[in-house]
Parts: C-alpha cells; structure tokens; sequence
C-alpha cells in the first residue's frame, strides 16, 4: 500500500508533551513540513520562548536557541545577525509574545527584521495555569478572572496581527486557525507564504494562530474547537493583514 501520509522529516520521532485537544502539535507539524518543503532543516535556527513551546528543542532537527521570556524576537534579531545566511524563526504563545514580548515584538517587526515569526494565541497563559492574558477575551473566565474578563479594568483583548499590519517594517501578516480540516489547510497555505518572504529576502513574516487550550479552558477538545469556531475567530477574524493573496 502506498503510503500517502507520513512525519515530517524535520519533526523527531518523540511523543508531544502537549495536553490532548492542544493545537500546539498541530502547528509543530506545519512549521516543520514547511521545512521540509523549502529544504532549510541544515540552516534553519529556531528562537523558542519561555511557555508550553519551551521544549522546541526536543521536536525538531534544527538548531534552537532558547530566549528569556518575552525576548525571542530579539533574541532572533541578534541570531539572523550574526548569521545572515541561516533561516530563523520564533515560535512563541500569547502570553510571551503579547504580554512581556510587547516591546521586542513590535520593534523587530517596525525595523522589518528578516524573520519568521509563529504566533500561538490560545488566550491565555497555558503552562502557568491558565492565568488571563492579552489575548484574553472579554468576558473570559480564567484562573484570574474567575468572574470573566472585565474591560473597564483589564483593558480589551489586543488584536497582535491587526497591531503589527500598520508598522512600515512589515511584509506578510496574517491569522489562521487549525480547528478544522478547511481552516488547517488555509494555515498551511499562509505559513508557507511566511517563509518565502523570509527566503526570498523580503521583509518580516507573521502568522497568528488560534489554538485550543482544553486543560486550562476546562473544556473538552471537541468544546474547545467548537469555541475557537464561536468566540475566537468572530473577533480574531482570519485572513491577511498585510502582504500578498495566497
């Protein structure tokens, strides 16, 4: 029989340590198919965050870098840097990116860093148990607003592709969603857009994904799937911000 469906190359042959229903693996699988297709495994260097992407390192035959919380993108710049011929990516959640990555996100890509950036936003904190993040939405009940999140005191849940689409320094930004078949494909599709524009010198790439967190949602995957479809996306809308059609 042939086989028509098989593990990226670049992904190693270990178990996720992800909780059952969590997209992360999900994601892990496209960036590293995107690898593959672009033939990058030898000269790519991977920039993990501080969170449930934390152990990149033990999923992927690339070299990775591990950032301090919140500093991945620049800790990325000093890497594409210092090595200008490498393909370098971060991979980081809401809660690093959005919250103590603000400044650094938003810098690199206002200087149109040479980067390709995978942003996962399950909106909340995922490894420390589910606090309120940025990404937050409103009325969202969390460990830390067990009561739903209140806008008159915790501000509005930050839209990070929309916020980095109007910086001069950007060339590709857009938000997917890995919820079901339709949505994953589309996902494939515009990380791939993402790397060419890195590969082909253009600019900074960006990628928002909205990811299930079943554990700390306390939901079931199916519920959760079906919350991304119903709460994430209606204000997290998918598509391109900046960049071309794909």
């Amino acid at each position: 029989m042939k086989q028509v469906f098989k593990r990226p190359e670049a992904l190693i042959d270990v178990p996720f340590h992800f909780c059952p229903g969590c997209h992360h693996g999900i994601v892990h699988r496209l960036v590293a198919e995107c690898i593959d297709r672009y033939g990058l495994r030898e000269k790519t260097i991977g920039v993990a965050s501080v969170g449930c992407s934390v152990f990149l390192y033990d999923y992927f035959y690339v070299d990775v870098v591990e950032a301090p919380h919140g500093r991945a993108a620049a800790v990325a710049t000093g890497v594409k840097r210092a090595c200008p011929e490498s393909f370098v990516f971060t991979y980081q959640g809401d809660g690093d990116l959005a919250a103590i990555g603000t400044a650094e996100i938003i810098h690199a890509a206002n200087r149109g860093e040479l980067l390709t950036v995978v942003f996962v936003n399950n909106a909340v904190f995922g490894m420390t148990g589910g606090q309120m993040a940025p990404t937050t939405l409103a009325g969202q009940e969390t460990t830390t607003t067990p009561s739903g999140r209140e806008t008159v005191t915790n501000g509005f849940p930050i839209k990070m592709a929309e916020l980095l689409s109007v910086l001069p320094g950007t060339t590709f930004v857009a938000r997917a969603a890995v919820n079901n078949p339709k949505n994953l494909m589309r996902a494939k599709k515009l990380l791939r857009k993402a790397f060419e524009v890195q590969t082909n010198n253009q600019g900074f790439g960006f990628v928002e994904f909205l990811s299930a967190c079943p554990t700390n949602w306390k939901m079931s995957p199916d519920q959760a799937n079906k919350w991304v479809a119903e709460e994430m996306i209606p204000y997290f809308p998918l598509g391109i911000f900046k960049g071309e059609t794909v």
